[in-house]
């Protein structure tokens, strides 16, 4: 049986979770506790010898980080190759999306949530500046598309729906970004699709408290 070591507040471990559920396969979750630095403990360690999540263990084969899992599984286990297509464009352009998620989008969105959900210091404002203009390039990138690359979900889809659906929990609002807002529905109505752990942080403890408020008027 397939291991993914994850935690469920990682939107990181999330996407290796939603394919691992979207291929049908046989996996165990084990939880790795981040705030007591399990992550940093000597087993771990052994595994990912960068200390991070996700880590996905497959017999004898182990695979860190999430971007490389999501190929690995696409690689190994999608007969159909609908995930990560043999085409060389097709496997271009999903790259990109990989890339992006890796750099763009964790160095702002990932990071500000990971801020606010850990009570971090950081100067949110170019992030925040940064995470706006990558949602508006996505906004209009998705104009006329059903999916990032190609007429079906890949890899590049799960990729970046975890932290942009999180995003309301950095203070960001999708509000202005119908396009990605249909988008994340899209990959919502996926046969086996895996929710990801919200936090009420950021826009939805304002707007928990803006309930309470209203329901003490």
């Amino acid at each position: 049986m397939l291991k993914l070591y994850w935690h469920p507040f990682s939107g990181h471990a999330h996407r290796a979770h939603m394919l691992l559920s979207m291929l049908e396969l046989d996996f165990e979750l084990i939880t790795v506790d981040l705030p007591a630095g399990e992550h940093q403990q000597a087993e771990f360690l052994a595994l990912n010898p960068f200390g991070q999540i996700p880590v996905l263990v497959d017999g004898e084969t182990v695979i860190a980080d999430s971007n490389a899992i999501l190929v690995y599984l696409a690689s190994v286990y999608d007969k159909e190759r609908q995930w990560l297509p043999d085409s060389p464009q097709m496997r271009a352009h999903i790259e990109q999306f990989l890339s992006l998620a890796a750099h763009r989008l964790a160095g702002s969105i990932a990071k500000l949530r990971a801020a606010n959900l850990f009570n971090r210091a950081i100067d949110s404002e170019p992030l925040t500046q940064e995470a706006y203009k990558l949602l508006k390039q996505l906004q209009s990138y998705q104009h006329g598309r059903q999916w990032l690359v190609g007429s079906a979900p890949t890899i590049a889809d799960l990729a970046l729906y975890s932290y942009i659906k999180l995003a309301p929990e950095d203070g960001i609002s999708l509000a202005d970004f119908p396009n990605v807002q249909a988008w994340l529905k899209r990959v919502e109505a996926l046969p086996h699709f895996v929710p990801v752990q919200l936090s009420n942080v950021g826009l939805r403890k304002e707007a928990a408290s803006s309930g309470a408020n209203e329901k003490n008027d």
